[in-house]
């Protein structure tokens, strides 16, 4: 039995049913009169931000949850982490009821929002460090093992005595990741964590990921509006919009349901007329300029498709794709369509 076998034959670490949160708050009109009014009769209205969702997660796992600002995303990860109450259902996080805020369950979980900080920002990295080894109650060999682990893969090892203030955002949150995972958690949170990162520093927190969950088994729980996020670290996705789980499976399997074709483009040797393969069966939209032409294939098809682009003049690239993953989505919420069983 190989090792990622055996963490699916284990109890999920993540169990929840019926999920349910819901916010309370009162309308104030504004102005002096608006307040006023609100002194003597106040209007209440509730809001409901997760709707009965119901997911499992199993050890290991690197799960992406997408959705448009305000579906819900943020709200579920704290409930995860007990940050937040459930107003119903059931949700237990490593044989734990997260909102208890055990400290044997603290110890096992970490919390990484994109646009808050753990570090004290006029101190350098390390003395926030040794604040969490105290807190977690971390042994001088295992601190000093993590930190040099973590360190040479976040390749941050100038920086740890340095003032944070005096880093840049990037290397700030490379720093943030480390501070989440010194006391070595088997479930680690992320909200937005590339948020606002140049292209560099979002390939290099997503590789250090990468290892982490393949190195230590963490099992990730991530939310990002930077599709290439997902796409580099998710094989499952969750999509929530108005608070209610519309898709939970498999990233192949959405791109297969959402935009069930091809992307082709064929660059010739000189120009062709491309405007004859739109009779093709299963070619479903062509663009033809020239020497480059470029088709929208049903998958099905694709095979049959790609021959006939050689019989209509020499070619000197060919590049087939699947639909932009960011593209599909933005389709999903604009449509604010419930996907049904992709299978």
């Amino acid at each position: 039995m190989t090792s990622v076998q055996a963490c699916f034959d284990q109890p999920p670490v993540i169990a929840a049913a019926e999920l349910t949160k819901t916010y309370k708050f009162h309308q104030q009109g504004a102005g002096l009169a608006g307040a006023a009014k609100s002194l003597v009769r106040r209007t209440y209205e509730t809001r409901l931000a997760v709707d009965k969702i119901t997911f499992t997660i199993n050890r290991g796992e690197v799960v992406g949850l997408l959705g448009p600002n305000g579906a819900g995303k943020t709200t579920t990860l704290k409930m995860l982490s007990g940050l937040l109450y459930t107003t119903s259902g059931d949700l237990e996080v490593l044989g734990y009821t997260p909102s208890d805020r055990k400290h044997d369950y603290l110890r096992r979980i970490a919390l990484v929002m994109g646009q808050k900080t753990m570090l004290w920002w006029d101190v350098p990295a390390m003395e926030s460090l040794l604040l969490h080894k105290d807190m977690y109650g971390l042994s001088t060999a295992e601190f000093d093992r993590n930190v040099t682990e973590l360190a040479e893969l976040l390749e941050v090892q100038d920086l740890l005595n340095v003032q944070v203030r005096k880093t840049s955002l990037g290397e700030r949150m490379k720093l943030e990741l480390m501070a989440a995972l010194v006391h070595g958690p088997e479930i680690l949170f992320l909200d937005e964590p590339t948020i606002g990162l140049d292209v560099v520093a979002k390939a290099r927190v997503r590789t250090f990921l990468t290892e982490v969950n393949k190195l230590r088994g963490t099992t990730i729980l991530v939310t990002s509006h930077d599709m290439d996020d997902i796409e580099a670290l998710c094989s499952r996705v969750m999509i929530i919009d108005h608070g209610r789980l519309q898709y939970d499976g498999g990233l192949d399997e959405l791109v297969r349901a959402a935009r069930p074709r091809k992307l082709v483009q064929a660059t010739y040797a000189h120009a062709v007329d491309g405007s004859r393969l739109a009779d093709l069966a299963g070619v479903t939209a062509v663009d033809s300029t020239d020497q480059v032409v470029k088709l929208e294939v049903e998958r099905e098809r694709a095979g049959e498709v790609l021959e006939q682009l050689t019989r209509i003049g020499p070619l000197v690239d060919l590049d087939v794709t699947d639909t932009d993953i960011e593209e599909i989505m933005r389709d999903l919420f604009l449509r604010r369509s419930t996907l049904g069983d992709p299978s």
